[in-house]
């Protein structure tokens, strides 16, 4: 007993040991890749001064923001002042940047997990229904609806709700926020492609395991279906739902721009429209990093979930025989 618990210890201390040396080389190329685009997409001192201004005052704003160093120089500086999260300070409003990330992450949080549990409460048991009854009605009925979910824009589905639940009814307000209320439109907007992404996900997976001997074996034994499907077929389909909902955590904290621009929604989504539009370096850079930040914390997370649900999987990324 005492080997086998040294020998799970140590491959999955290899195996976590490569995972973090893989996310901290994905965050390195994130960090130095969106400082090269911003450089190159314009100088942000032109939009700083009014057209009337002369080279010398555009000339006095880049030495100010310390845009008249080489691009090594401010590389260098940029990378020194990461381990600390000073991002600088932002070029329009003259706050921190973090100062700004701070104020909008609690409300794009809460959008993200609203989002999030509705798309697990709808679209993990769509998918097992689907798949379960996927020779009667209701395993065709509710197809339609998945497809529908994942071919409409979101932008087009959050006018219609405007349009529907806003302006024809008036139920719920349009824009900004004012209460609990004021989440329910944009969490469904942000969640449509997610519910039906995971129910399309959950299905393909369950019928996968349907058909595999051992549901056949438990069935033989007398087990029940509320027993194979939930202790058999769920925790056997889960690596590729785990997978997916990781990466919807991430996507739907960090992507979550248009559905607020549509809402008016003060998240960190808004003011990327706003700080990409004024060039504004150091809050664009610090957003992107922090949405790359999640998104890497994010896999790690699930890479290290994966070796919980299934230990070949530790196994086979530590170099042991499976």
């Amino acid at each position: 007993m005492s080997m086998l618990r040294r020998a799970f210890a140590s491959g999955s201390a290899r195996y976590i040991a490569g995972r973090v040396g893989q996310a901290a080389l994905q965050l390195f190329g994130v960090v130095t890749i969106v400082f090269v685009v911003l450089r190159l997409s314009g100088d942000p001192a032109r939009l700083l001064v009014p057209q009337q201004a002369t080279a010398e005052d555009i000339a006095r704003i880049r030495t100010q923001l310390g845009l008249d160093a080489s691009i090594w120089e401010q590389y260098l500086q940029y990378l020194s002042k990461l381990p600390r999260f000073d991002f600088g300070y932002s070029y329009v409003q003259g706050r921190s940047a973090v100062d700004l990330i701070s104020e909008r992450l609690p409300y794009t949080i809460n959008l993200a997990l609203a989002a999030l549990l509705l798309s697990m409460l709808v679209g993990i048991p769509v998918g097992m229904a689907s798949a379960y009854f996927r020779r009667r009605f209701l395993g065709r009925a509710l197809m339609p609806f998945v497809l529908i979910g994942q071919s409409m824009p979101a932008f087009w589905l959050g006018l219609l709700l405007i349009l529907f639940f806003s302006v024809r009814l008036r139920w719920l307000p349009s824009t900004g926020f004012d209460g609990l209320t004021s989440l329910i439109l944009p969490a469904i907007t942000l969640a449509s492609l997610s519910m039906a992404t995971l129910a399309r996900i959950t299905r393909s997976s369950f019928l996968e395991q349907l058909n595999a001997d051992y549901v056949r074996t438990a069935r033989s034994r007398g087990a029940g279906t509320a027993r194979v499907l939930m202790g058999h077929v769920l925790r056997n389909s889960a690596i590729p739902i785990v997978t997916l909902l990781g990466l919807e955590i991430a996507a739907l904290l960090g992507g979550a721009v248009i559905t607020e621009t549509i809402f008016a929604w003060p998240g960190i989504g808004q003011l990327t429209v706003q700080a990409i539009q004024a060039r504004d370096f150091p809050v664009v850079q610090a957003i992107v990093i922090f949405v790359a930040i999640i998104y890497i914390g994010v896999n790690l997370l699930t890479d290290m979930l994966y070796a919980v649900i299934d230990p070949r999987v530790r196994l086979a990324g530590s170099g042991e025989q499976v």
